[in-house]
C-alpha cells in the first residue's frame, strides 16, 4: 500500500538582486528584477507503508524543502503530492493528526518549560484521550529512557535528551506517517546509536512510515533498506541499498593485519593503499580482481595474520554518484 505519492513536485522560489551601497538601495526603490531558483525540479517516488526511506543529497540539495511540502509547512509551484491520501497544503486537520516531524536543527518544545509540560501541550494541540496520552506517554518514556528528566525544563536538558524528547512529543498522537530531517545531528556516537534503535524498534512495532534525511552514513545503513538521492532538486537515485552497492561500488577493501611491520611498498603491488598503519592496511582493489588478490597475498612472503574484505563506506558509494551526476552534467 502506498502511503506517499510525489508525482512531478516542484518548488521555485522568487527573489531579488540589490546592487551594494545607497545608489542600489535608491534604484531598488523603484525597480527590481526578479530572478528564480528552483529548490526541487520535477521528482517523483512513491513509498509503502512501514517503509524507512534515506533522503540523501548535499545542502540545498532540496531535502529539506521536500519534506515542508509533504508535511503542508510550504506549498509547492507545481506537481501533485498524496499523503495518506491527503493533499498536505489543505492542511486539514485530519491529516495533520496523522504524521509527526522532528527537524534537528528547530525546536518544536517550549525551551522553558519542563518535558512533561511540553508533552502536555502537544496532548492538547493533537486532541490525544487521556487514556491513550497516558499509555503512549509510559511507552515512550520506557522505550528511551526518559524517567529521570521529566520535569527539568527544556533549555537545561542535554542535546541528546532534548532530541529524545522532540521525538516523544512526535509520536505521543501515534502518527502513520513520520519526517525525520537530521534527528542526530550534532549528537555524540552514543546517543545516535540511542536514537537510531529507537527508530527501529519502533517501526518495526508501530509499522510507522519514515522519511529520513541525514549527513550521517552511519544512520541510514542502520536503519534504511532503500535510498532516495537527490542533487539541484532533482532525483538522481532510487532503489535499495543492495542495489546501489553493486551498481557504483565497483571496488572493495581488502584489510590486512601482520605480525610484523611491512612497507608500505610492499602493499603497492597489490592495489591501492588507503590507510597504511605498519602492521594493519587498507587496499582498494576491483570488485571482481579481489579473489586473485587475496590468492597474491597469501602466497607472497609477507607474515600475514588476518585478512578481511569489506565494501566501501555509504559515504564513498554516495560521492561516487555524485561525482558521476556531475560529470554528466559537464558533458551536457
Amino acid at each position: 500500500m502506498k502511503i506517499i505519492e510525489v508525482k512531478n513536485l516542484s518548488k521555485r522560489y522568487e527573489f531579488h538582486r540589490k546592487q551594494t551601497g545607497l545608489w542600489g538601495t535608491i534604484k531598488a526603490l523603484g525597480f527590481r528584477r526578479k530572478y528564480y531558483a528552483n529548490a526541487v525540479s520535477d521528482i517523483s517516488f512513491s513509498i509503502k507503508e512501514g517503509e524507512i526511506v534515506g533522503f540523501l543529497g548535499s545542502n540545498g540539495a532540496g531535502k529539506t524543502t521536500t519534506l515542508k511540502m509533504l508535511s503542508g509547512i510550504l506549498y509547492p509551484s507545481s506537481g501533485e503530492v498524496r499523503v495518506l491520501g491527503f493533499n498536505p497544503e489543505d492542511r486539514k486537520k485530519e491529516y495533520r493528526k496523522q504524521f509527526g516531524v522532528v527537524m534537528g536543527q528547530k525546536n518544536q518544545m517550549d525551551r522553558h518549560l519542563s518535558a512533561m509540560d511540553n508533552f502536555h501541550l502537544f496532548k492538547v494541540f493533537y486532541e490525544i484521550s487521556d487514556e491513550e496520552f497516558e499509555q503512549n506517554l509510559a511507552e515512550l518514556i520506557e522505550l528511551l529512557n526518559l524517567k529521570d528528566i521529566l520535569d527539568i525544563p527544556a533549555k537545561k536538558l542535554s542535546l541528546g535528551e532534548r532530541m529524545k524528547c522532540e521525538l516523544v512529543a512526535s509520536l505521543l498522537h501515534n502518527p502513520r506517517v513520520l519526517f525525520l530531517d537530521e534527528p542526530t545531528i550534532g549528537l555524540d556516537v552514543v546517543a545516535q546509536k540511542n536514537i537510531r534503535d529507537f527508530i527501529k524498534r519502533y517501526n518495526q512495532k508501530r509499522k510507522t512510515t519514515i522519511i529520513l534525511t541525514s549527513h550521517y552514513m552511519e544512520d541510514i545503513k542502520e536503519l534504511c533498506e532503500r535510498v532516495i538521492i537527490i542533487d539541484s532538486g532533482r532525483v538522481i537515485y532510487d532503489g535499495k541499498i543492495k542495489e546501489m552497492i553493486d551498481s557504483y561500488a565497483k571496488d572493495k577493501i581488502i584489510k590486512i593485519t601482520t605480525l610484523e611491520k611491512v612497507s608500505k611498498e610492499e602493499f603497492q603491488t597489490f592495489g591501492i593503499v588507503e590507510n597504511y598503519q605498519g602492521v594493519s592496511v587498507s587496499i582498494r582493489v576491483p570488485r571482481e580482481g579481489v579473489k586473485d588478490t587475496i590468492s597474491n597475498i597469501i602466497s607472497s612472503q609477507l607474515p600475514v595474520d588476518d585478512i578481511l574484505i569489506d565494501e566501501l563506506s555509504i559515504t564513498e558509494i554516495v560521492r561516487t554518484i555524485f561525482e558521476q551526476e556531475k560529470i554528466k552534467k559537464d558533458i551536457k
